[in-house]
């Protein structure tokens, strides 16, 4: 069972993304983002599977919450410094995690 230091190992922070292309790279429809965590932290490359309910200007400026402390993962060709959260859908394709009110870029989850 995980205990509550488990999670508090996780520096889970808000995002805002500030850039989004596409990933034609990819072996599966996914995007490639560069997501503004704020001082201390700056910004970072991410890369998600989000082709299924997202458009690109739907995304841009959208603020999102992010592992930042785990190592860089290889994705194809690229790098992704965080883990952008998500849940599926009923169909298996992800839904962003993100703050319903403004919270401000760089605030860490309690």
């Amino acid at each position: 069972m995980a205990t509550i230091e488990d999670l508090q190992k996780l520096d889970v922070r808000v995002g805002k993304i500030i850039e989004i292309s596409d990933f034609p790279e990819a072996r599966k429809p996914m995007y490639k983002f560069k997501i503004d965590f704020g001082e201390g932290i700056g910004i970072k490359q991410s890369c998600a599977q989000l082709t299924q309910n997202y458009t690109k200007e739907i995304l841009l400026e959208k603020k999102i919450l992010g592992i930042v402390n785990f190592p860089p993962r290889k994705i194809g060709p690229e790098i992704s410094e965080v883990l952008t959260l998500g849940v599926p859908d009923a169909n298996g394709n992800c839904i962003l995690i993100a703050p319903d009110l403004d919270a401000p870029v760089g605030s860490r989850l309690y």
